[in-house]
């Protein structure tokens, strides 16, 4: 593995299982209340790169704060189709970002309106520190991977 991969981010690494869905869950604190927020993501770098909508305030809380980012597949696959279900969690800093014009390519259109508002992206990039991954296999399988 290349010096610059940690096992969090290197091949068959947990983040890469963020390019099977298109979004997740960030979670952090707003004025000491918990919320969660539906993101877009990418993964860039090693980095998860987040869009969301800028009317809520939610990148401005998270702006120089530790967040989790979690994503999963319970939608996409189903346990009697033989699919494995998986979810990962990401925990480190975040920080608001502007990505450059193929990352913004990446994230693909984004929605017109977010609760009846038109669309206004921002950008968050998260800096995996803890990863977790777990895995159902109808069989109990949990699996734990990664403190970078």
């Amino acid at each position: 593995m290349p010096s610059d991969e940690s096992p969090a981010t290197g091949p068959g690494a947990p983040i890469e299982l963020l390019r099977r869905v298109p979004y997740g869950r960030l979670a952090t604190s707003m004025r000491a209340l918990p919320f969660l927020a539906v993101a877009r993501h990418i993964v860039s770098d090693g980095r998860i790169l987040l869009r969301m909508h800028s009317g809520f305030g939610y990148h401005e809380a998270c702006d120089g704060s530790v967040v989790a980012y979690g994503a999963d597949n319970y939608n996409a696959a189903s346990p009697g189709n033989g699919g494995d279900l998986w979810s990962v969690q990401f925990t480190g800093p975040a920080e608001i970002v502007h990505p450059c014009p193929g990352q913004a390519e990446l994230f693909g259109a984004p929605p017109t309106h977010a609760d009846g508002e038109p669309f206004d992206a921002a950008y968050l990039r998260v800096d995996p520190h803890f990863v977790t991954e777990h895995t159902l296999d109808f069989g109990a399988s949990l699996l734990v991977r990664h403190a970078v």
